[in-house]
């Protein structure tokens, strides 16, 4: 696996509970009601296949799918998109902390280009964004 060095990460405090963050990550109606996403499934386990329509702001409907790597249920989660043109899936890591009624997520992912990193750090920011509001609601 390539170990390219355009990365990011990203954290910040959500107020939620660690296990109502996890909820929204990895269940299919919470996931889609967030995430801007259709036809969402989600096998949350390692080997474990997911698979959404981000359905962006403009209307366009952008398919995507890849596998769980690892699972600790309410800490982390590891996921691949798979990505066309790619042998290898483009890994995104999931981390929470519980602090009581708030939770530290941080995403974090390394890349073969800048633009690709630059790009999915912004889709990263929309998708917090839209995290924050719902856990908010």
């Amino acid at each position: 696996m390539s170990t390219a060095g355009f990365d990011y990460t990203i954290t910040r405090t959500l107020n939620a509970p660690a296990d109502k963050v996890w909820q929204a990550w990895t269940i299919a109606d919470s996931y889609s009601t967030w995430a801007s996403a259709e036809e969402v499934v989600l096998d949350v386990r390692p080997g474990g296949a997911w698979s959404s329509v981000m359905v962006i702001p403009d209307g366009t409907r952008i398919p995507l799918s890849g596998s769980y790597v690892e699972v600790v249920d309410n800490k982390r989660l590891v996921m691949g998109m798979n990505v066309p043109g790619r042998d290898e899936p483009v890994l995104m890591n999931l981390d929470l902390a519980a602090n009581g009624d708030t939770t530290q997520i941080t995403l974090s992912q390394t890349f073969d280009t800048a633009e690709d990193r630059d790009q999915s750090e912004q889709g990263s920011n929309f998708l917090l964004d839209s995290l924050t509001a719902y856990l908010a609601a």
